[in-house]
């Protein structure tokens, strides 16, 4: 309900990965670079600031839509509800894991000691923080080129009038 919808402008930075769950439920994953731009007064030009990137979730018709038509470098734009999330590498099960942020969950995180490691020093857990969208909507930016929209049909099963039966 208290969600955070975003509206995010950018380039595919991966291609988009596809697979099924185990119960046949369509996901693509791929990562968005978001350029911050500004006007240089004194060059009288654009340049280009710092660089965030996010990993954009689709699911369903989405993510098979996203990967039959979403490659490397295209411009997109990406709508969806934004999740940040604390990870963390669990050495002994070498795998990663989530981290509960500050606050979450009734839960406050210890502040790191002044100059600890948390980069993963040999007696530290490496961690990092993620930004993910769970996209609604994805589409090429067409203030950057054009596209050719083709709808995708659903193939409804065909009724056999002599049986009585639907054909597959």
């Amino acid at each position: 309900m208290n969600e955070s919808w975003v509206t995010v402008v950018g380039n595919a930075a991966t291609r988009p990965d596809f697979w099924e769950t185990a119960a046949g439920v369509a996901v693509a994953r791929f990562r968005l670079a978001v350029t911050v731009r500004r006007w240089d007064r004194g060059r009288d030009a654009w340049a280009d600031a710092y660089t965030s990137f996010y990993t954009v979730w689709t699911w369903r018709t989405l993510a098979a839509n996203v990967a039959g038509s979403v490659s490397l470098g295209e411009p997109l734009v990406v709508h969806g509800t934004l999740r940040v999330r604390e990870r963390e590498w669990d050495r002994e099960r070498e795998r990663e894991r989530d981290r509960p942020l500050q606050g979450e969950r009734g839960v406050a995180a210890a502040p790191a000691a002044p100059g600890a490691d948390s980069g993963g020093g040999a007696n530290q857990p490496r961690r990092w923080v993620t930004a993910e969208i769970d996209a609604m909507a994805v589409g090429h930016d067409l203030t950057r080129g054009t596209s050719a929209f083709r709808r995708v049909s659903q193939a409804k099963p065909l009724l056999n009038t002599l049986t009585g039966t639907t054909s597959p």
